[in-house]
Order: C-alpha cells, then sequence, then structure tokens
C-alpha cells in the first residue's frame, strides 16, 4: 500500500461534504474516518469504500473491484472494501454519494460492535 498527501487533499475535497476528515497513514496507505469510523482506504491512488452484503451489487453494476491482496501461501484474500467507481472520480456529486453510502455500511457495523 502506499499513500500520496496530495491525493489524501484530492479526497477532502471530493467528500468534503461529509464534514471533517481525517486521513490516517496505515500499512503505508492511509485510512479515511469520519464520524469515528473509517469508511475508506487510500492506496496507491485508489479510493476503496467499505461495503456490506447489500451495497456490494451496486458496486459491482458500477464497475468496481473488491480489495484483494496476496497471502506468502499463495492464497489470495479479499476485503470488503471497493473501488470508487470510474465515473465518480471526475464528479464530486457522484463520490460524495457513494461515500456516504460507504459511511452508512462503516456507522451500522460500528453499532454492531459496541451492542455486541
Amino acid at each position: 500500500m502506499a499513500y500520496d498527501a496530495d491525493f489524501g487533499e484530492w479526497v477532502r475535497e471530493h467528500f468534503e461534504g461529509l464534514g471533517r476528515l481525517e486521513i490516517k497513514r496505515m500499512f503505508g496507505g492511509a485510512g479515511v474516518y469520519t464520524s469515528g469510523v473509517m469508511f475508506a482506504l487510500l492506496d496507491d491512488g485508489v479510493v476503496w469504500l467499505k461495503a456490506d452484503e447489500a451495497l456490494v451489487p451496486a458496486f459491482r453494476e458500477a464497475g468496481s473491484r473488491q480489495f484483494t491482496y496476496p497471502t506468502n501461501d499463495g492464497r489470495t484474500m479479499s476485503m470488503g472494501y471497493w473501488t470508487l467507481p470510474e465515473s465518480a472520480l471526475d464528479d464530486p456529486d457522484e463520490a460524495l454519494s457513494w461515500a456516504r453510502r460507504s459511511l452508512e455500511v462503516a456507522l451500522k457495523s460500528a453499532s454492531r460492535r459496541t451492542k455486541g
């Protein structure tokens, strides 16, 4: 994973409608937080948005791909993060819409963890 601060600023501009964002470096990339939860990852110029079972079909339909990584034993692991659709890269309103949906997923997930 790699994080570029200029790319972080681009993300802040596109997602400014969510309010104050925190971008924290992690494992070479970065996590994007607001309202106390992480809803996105930044890696090598790609925005990866958190998704649940209900949101995955929309990401697939939009042409997004799921975050995967190779393990030391040759397997491929996946995480519940999907790329920001290409159509949203030049459309801040669409990017914000996707980010809001991912934030909802992150907030629900955090709520379940605190109740459980």
